[in-house]
């Protein structure tokens, strides 16, 4: 397993216990994107994209996170299937009985995530690095 498949699964294993407080994984000038779902939005920097996660994850009650699978596409890119679940605090917008399925890209360089893409859509995740199944 390389180093930078097990930084992506410590933070993803933080992320699976609802732990989001640490960003020291994170290059100080992280590129990040939430892409679908209801605020897509991005930006430069750990203060812009802590801002941004603390925003979404007070959105929603009870908000949960499960890996299925790590996808090391080569040495500086990891894919993270994932599943997450919740129910919108004001909406009241639940995410499916069990888990919606998304999917989380991860660019590492130097020991720190240089860029991070949540994908609401597993499967535009796929689309967009060319791994359609």
């Amino acid at each position: 397993m390389s180093k930078n498949l097990k930084l992506v699964r410590s933070i993803c294993a933080e992320w699976e216990r609802a732990d989001f407080s640490r960003a020291d994984w994170a290059d100080p000038e992280i590129e990040w994107e939430f892409v679908g779902g209801p605020e897509p939005s991005g930006g430069t920097g750990i203060v812009a994209l802590a801002a941004a996660v603390r925003s979404w994850i007070s959105a929603w009650d009870a908000w949960r996170i499960k890996v299925d699978e790590y996808r090391e596409l080569d040495r500086e890119r990891i894919l993270v299937l994932s599943r997450v679940a919740g129910r919108g605090r004001t909406s009241g917008m639940e995410l499916g009985r069990m888990f919606h399925q998304g999917a989380i890209f991860f660019e590492v360089t130097g020991g720190k995530v240089k860029r991070q893409v949540v994908y609401w859509e597993r499967d535009r995740a796929l689309a967009d690095l060319d791994l359609a199944e």
